[in-house]
């Protein structure tokens, strides 16, 4: 277990993390923005990278809570197989969790959304202050892999009484 300070996050979580997954990449965040990576000196969004994991084979499920920027949307109209179901994504109006999940090998639980100032490549002067746990316990991979399945399945759905904030009630 390694804890995780402000300017951690991106190489941790983003780039030995989600980037390298290979079967799978599980994110629950708050807030979904259209968070933008660097490779060869050059900025681009990770929806890019997500489309080709996609295209290749890796299951991607996004679980967030407020709607979506506009950003994040249009990145996402871009790929073709992103639209056609190539990532899942799933609105809860009651999820706050921030969690990354990837490949049963690595999972990130603290305060980053998956947004620019908070996972992405913003500089040590303009993200945000960020906390959060990184581990390679299988054990604890499952519990959060569990917690964030039971969200996924809508295991809350039939008892919550937020409902009626629902765009897409899962159940």
């Amino acid at each position: 277990m390694k804890f995780l300070f402000d300017d951690d996050h991106y190489p941790l979580v983003i780039e030995q993390g989600i980037l390298c997954a290979r079967s799978f990449i599980w994110i629950a965040t708050a807030n979904l923005k259209d968070l933008h990576i660097v490779s060869g000196g050059r900025s681009h969004p990770l929806l890019d990278d997500l489309a080709r994991k996609a295209g290749g084979g890796v299951c991607i499920r996004i679980l967030y809570g407020a709607e979506p920027s506009s950003r994040f949307k249009h990145s996402f109209d871009e790929h073709e197989n992103l639209i056609s179901g190539g990532i899942e994504l799933q609105p809860c109006a009651r999820l706050h969790a921030k969690l990354v999940l990837v490949d049963n090998v690595l999972a990130y639980l603290g305060s980053a959304n998956l947004t620019g100032a908070g996972l992405g490549a913003k500089s040590a002067h303009t993200r945000n202050f960020e906390a959060g746990v990184l581990t390679n316990d299988t054990s604890r991979i499952n519990d959060l892999m569990e917690y964030f399945d039971r969200i996924w399945r809508g295991d809350h759905c039939p008892q919550c009484k937020r409902r009626d904030e629902c765009v897409d009630p899962i159940v």
